[in-house]
């Protein structure tokens, strides 16, 4: 049997882990392994290739992924979806796994229900936002990244009586800034999910600068679409000068942890594992109370995805 790999959408820490251990896994079952390059439109110019050890190999501290992504416009014309359907035939590949997130999830859900696919998803994405799966690969690595600069922003903020706004990604979701404020002890966070209300903490974080308090950190998620009001509300509340620090892509870099390279193989396993077992499957492999299960892909892409709801008392903590 053929399978194949591909990532497609944004890149995620833990990818190159991901296709180092489904090339040795899959050749460990005495099958073919195919790596698709450049994502939906590799998949549609042919950009398909037998792999061997040596393609994966010394992969797997790398950030990114070294078959590459993309997102693809033509793929939403039936002619497109037809023509990577035959290339896939063309290379008898039997099987395909998808790196990604929500979008590529749903590019995926329609054409499986055009063809004759046997695919399975890995949920791949920093942001953490898809249905029915705890963890999604590359947020640890991602969490880690932020923590590392926010250390290294409060140091600053202490040493010059100032106030730090840091924008964190995640899209419409939460998770990423949530879990930040947390664990970089922030002062104030502003996420999607939950309305805005700077009066209490306006008054608390009024009376500690008082009492002595000299710098604040705030964390606020891209989904907001608030950073700039959060920042003039800051300078105008607080009377210190407020500096605003957008991490952008640097989340999504960096070498993949220890947590996301375990997690790569555990969800590349699984998946071989049932494709080499079922012959039309159309699902996505989960993470659900420490466990890996698999959904359909239907259920995936009609639901969204719900902050927990401890993660939303989180920030009453911090008020």
């Amino acid at each position: 049997m053929a399978l194949a790999i591909m990532c497609s959408g944004g890149d995620a820490p833990g990818m190159n882990p991901a296709i180092k251990k489904f090339v040795d896994y899959v050749y460990k079952k005495r099958e073919k392994p195919y790596l698709i390059y450049d994502g939906l439109e590799g998949l549609i110019d042919n950009k398909i290739k037998e792999a061997t050890h040596k393609d994966v190999a010394g992969i797997m501290h790398n950030g990114g992924t070294i078959i590459r992504s993309s997102r693809s416009k033509r793929f939403f014309e039936y002619a497109f979806r037809q023509q990577a359907y035959e290339n896939l035939k063309y290379h008898g590949i039997t099987g395909l796994i998808v790196l990604g997130g929500d979008g590529s999830f749903r590019a995926m859900e329609k054409f499986s229900s055009e063809f004759d696919l046997n695919f399975i998803g890995i949920p791949s994405t920093i942001d953490n936002d898809i249905y029915g799966t705890e963890y999604c690969l590359g947020v640890d690595t991602a969490l880690n990244v932020i923590r590392d600069a926010l250390d290294k922003i409060r140091d600053t903020a202490s040493s010059f009586n100032r106030a730090f706004l840091v924008e964190v990604m995640g899209r419409d979701c939460g998770y990423l800034a949530i879990i930040s404020a947390i664990i970089g002890g922030a002062e104030i966070c502003v996420i999607p999910e939950t309305p805005f209300q700077p009066e209490k903490l306006t008054q608390r974080l009024q009376e500690e600068i008082k009492e002595g308090r000299n710098y604040i950190l705030a964390i606020v998620a891209e989904g907001t679409k608030k950073t700039t009001e959060i920042h003039n509300w800051m300078e105008e509340s607080f009377g210190l000068e407020t500096r605003v620090s957008i991490l952008g892509h640097i989340q999504r870099g960096g070498n993949p942890t220890v947590y996301d390279r375990m997690m790569a193989f555990e969800f590349t396993i699984t998946a071989i594992d049932y494709l080499l077992s079922h012959h039309h499957s159309n699902k996505v492999v989960v993470f659900q109370k420490g466990a890996f299960n698999l959904i359909d892909i239907d259920e995936v892409v009609s639901n969204k995805y719900q902050l927990p709801q401890h993660y939303l008392d989180a920030i009453n903590y911090l008020d």
